[in-house]
């Protein structure tokens, strides 16, 4: 499987599971997050979209229903 394929399936398992009802829920700049999260897989580039630490964007992740498929 190439590299391309396997991003392609981690992200549409992010996006069957992700609670897109929460996510929508959440204020416009923690909203943003999770949305770049479920599109890259990115935890970092994410909790800094959200200005959350790594730690506390996880747990939001978490709640999100996100899984962390890379």
């Amino acid at each position: 499987m190439s590299y391309v394929a396997s991003e392609e399936e981690a992200r549409e398992i992010r996006r069957k599971n992700a609670d897109w009802n929460f996510i929508e829920a959440q204020k416009p700049r923690i909203r943003e997050a999770p949305k770049y999260c479920v599109e890259k897989g990115d935890l970092y580039i994410a909790s800094r979209l959200a200005g959350l630490k790594v730690e506390e964007f996880n747990e939001l992740r978490i709640r999100a229903g996100i899984p962390n498929a890379a």
